[in-house]
């Protein structure tokens, strides 16, 4: 940090903008993380002086209460460890975070609103701001896809554990029968990156579409077709926007997605070229859920590559997902 306060004090920086901005966002993470250590430390010792007056009192209702806030020291103080050891080339980015629908229609529809639900309230939870790119609404019910921006420190880093398929069973709210379903939707992470990044994309391998864009926004983007869909040809990939008033914002966000999409791949191949995690994702179905959501018979979620199970589905499901996303950072930093 005084390496960092030093280059930064300099009065020839901004000759350069380009480095100013990214010696001045180094330093604004490295503050973060230092204030984290600096908070935990001035709250432990604050609870220890507490503690040792309660005792003096013999007030055992404050020493109850002094223990819980200790115990949720210690998990914010195990959640830093944990974000300590985000050192990915960019754990530390925002993050793109798709929701689609799967096998089982309607169902798979509302499940995959339910996931998208989830994951937002999880980021507004941890402060994380939330941007709206594109959303395809459902035929009777929730949403067949849509793909948000998450934007905060080390959203990338968290998130990327949850690219895979989610399968929920539970008794149908749209079956007059009441009978028991079995749901899919998947869910795609990859990072937004920056302008640093160089991805080269052939314009010739892409093929471009604009359309009118569906549900809610003003008058301009409902009425043009402000919309734009990018296909990759060589990958399959295809990224839409429309979000921005113009086309030729869409446009522009919508390339940068693709180039994020792209890198993602090749980062996901170096980083674990074993398993495949993206390319190899498979169906959007049977065999190749990360995670089960159970309602009924019985409440259960678990993550069936960490085996990590709650019955507190209700909380999991309103975005108290952090069991999960620091499991799966431990289980990969233990391999």
């Amino acid at each position: 940090m005084d390496e960092l306060q030093n280059l930064t004090s300099d009065p020839d920086l901004w000759n350069d903008a380009q480095k100013a901005q990214k010696l001045l966002s180094e330093k604004n993470k490295l503050e973060a993380d230092i204030n984290v250590i600096d908070d935990l430390e001035k709250n432990r010792q604050d609870l220890v002086e507490l503690c040792e007056l309660a005792e003096l009192e013999e007030n055992q209702d404050m020493i109850d209460e002094i223990i819980l806030q200790m115990q949720e020291l210690k998990a914010k103080g195990r959640r830093g460890e944990l974000e300590a050891l985000l050192s990915g080339e960019v754990d530390a980015n925002n993050a793109f975070l798709e929701v689609h629908s799967g096998s089982g229609g309607t169902e798979a529809q509302d499940w995959a609103e339910m996931l998208l639900r989830m994951y937002t309230r999880w980021a507004e939870a941890h402060q994380y701001k939330v941007e709206y790119v594109e959303e395809a609404e459902g035929d009777v019910a929730g949403i067949k896809s849509a793909t948000v921006k998450i934007i905060g420190h080390n959203a990338y880093g968290w998130l990327k554990s949850e690219s895979g398929v989610h399968r929920l069973v539970r008794i149908s709210p749209f079956d007059s029968n009441a009978r028991r379903h079995t749901s899919f939707a998947s869910v795609g992470v990859y990072p937004d990156i920056d302008d640093e990044i160089n991805i080269e994309v052939n314009e010739s391998d892409c093929r471009i579409d604009t359309y009118r864009a569906s549900g809610a926004g003003g008058q301009h983007i409902n009425k043009t077709d402000s919309a734009v869909r990018i296909t990759h040809i060589p990958t399959g990939i295809v990224v839409q926007c429309q979000n921005q008033r113009s086309q030729f914002q869409n446009r522009e966000a919508a390339w940068k997605m693709l180039r994020a999409r792209l890198y993602e791949i090749e980062l996901k191949k170096r980083e674990d070229a074993a398993q495949g995690q993206w390319d190899n994702q498979g169906d959007n179905g049977w065999g190749y859920q990360i995670r089960s959501y159970v309602l009924q018979p019985y409440k259960m979620v678990k993550d069936l590559r960490t085996e990590v199970e709650t019955s507190d589905t209700k909380s999991v499901l309103d975005g108290d997902i952090d069991l999960f996303l620091e499991a799966a950072l431990a289980d990969k930093v233990a391999k």
